[in-house]
Parts: C-alpha cells; sequence; structure tokens
C-alpha cells in the first residue's frame, strides 16, 4: 500500500474556483498570522534583548542560558503550528494547481482535436469542391446520351414503343418500326 493518499475527485469548474478562492482566503488569512507572528516575535526579540540586559544588570538573580530556552520553546511553540498548517496548504495548493494543469491540457487537447477534424471536414469539401465542375459536365453529357440514345432504346421492341403512345409495325421493306401517327 502506498502512503501517499488517494488524489481527490475531480471537481467541477465552479467548485474548483470556490476551491481556489477559499485557498486564496486561507493563504492571505496565514499570512497575516505570519505578519501578526513576526511582529509577536519583534517584541519578544525586544523583550529578550531587555530581559538580558537586565539579566547581566543582576546576573546574581538571572540565569540567562535558561531565559533562552523558556523564549526559545514560546516562539517554537506559537510557530510550530502555523508553519505546520502553512505546509499543509501549501501542499494542497500543489495539488489542486496539478489538477487545474491536467484539466487545462484535456482542454487543449480536445480543442486541438476539434481544430483538426474541422480542417479535415474543409479539405474534404475543397475536394468535392474542385470535382463538382466534372460531375456537373458528366451530368450533362449523360443527359445528351440519354436524350440520343434512350428513345432509340425504347422504340426498339413492341411494348415500349406501346409506351411511348406509338404504333409497332412492319415497313414496306420488311423493316419494324415505331411509328408515330399524327391524329
Amino acid at each position: 500500500m502506498s502512503d501517499t493518499p488517494a488524489s481527490p475527485a475531480p471537481l467541477s469548474d465552479d467548485d474548483l474556483r470556490e476551491t481556489l478562492d477559499l485557498l486564496a482566503t486561507a493563504v492571505a488569512s496565514i499570512s497575516d498570522r505570519v505578519d501578526d507572528q513576526t511582529r509577536v516575535l519583534d517584541r519578544v526579540n525586544k523583550t529578550a534583548t531587555e530581559a538580558r540586559s537586565a539579566a547581566f544588570a543582576a546576573q546574581k538573580q538571572t540565569d540567562p542560558e535558561h531565559y533562552g530556552e523558556i523564549v526559545g520553546a514560546t516562539i517554537d511553540g506559537k510557530i510550530g503550528d502555523t508553519l505546520t498548517r502553512v505546509g499543509q496548504m501549501a501542499g494542497d495548493l500543489l495539488r489542486a494547481s496539478n489538477h487545474t494543469q491536467e484539466v487545462l491540457r484535456k482542454a487543449e487537447d480536445a480543442r486541438s482535436d476539434t481544430l483538426r477534424q474541422l480542417w479535415e471536414r474543409e479539405q474534404k469539401l475543397d475536394r468535392f469542391k474542385s470535382r463538382l465542375p466534372w460531375f456537373g459536365l458528366g451530368a450533362v453529357v449523360l443527359a445528351l446520351v440519354l436524350t440520343v440514345t434512350l428513345p432509340r432504346f425504347l422504340a426498339s421492341n413492341a411494348s415500349m414503343c406501346a409506351v411511348l403512345g406509338a404504333s409497332w409495325t412492319t415497313t414496306t421493306t420488311g423493316v419494324d418500326a415505331c411509328v408515330f401517327y399524327q391524329r
């Protein structure tokens, strides 16, 4: 089993924005706290300096090494928890940033695929447009050929001649023909 925790489920865009806003607010709050801690540390440092001065003045009453340990423990206690929380927030921000980068990469891939498909369709349309005049010419030639050959084909047997409204007769020379009479 891995020591790394499972990554959180992907967030929707609104949840991601809300999370980022909350993280920004938390970081700002932590920054304010660190600033407050810095002011406290400055005051503690000033107090420690004054205390050391007093300790040197009254060495019999104060042990400077012991006093320094007390000040150090106090500082460590106040800053340690804050630094731990800052570290956790930094880790959370890193994970959220990585997730955002992944989402953006997928969106860019989808955009690229869509643009590629659109380009391919435009290429097919351009090829079709370049062949369209040849299709039209072929249709005209076919219409001309059918205009000449279709009536001749239809008039080549008795049943089709009747469909055309003509009469099937034999000429004086003995040739069968499809004849249209005027009435």
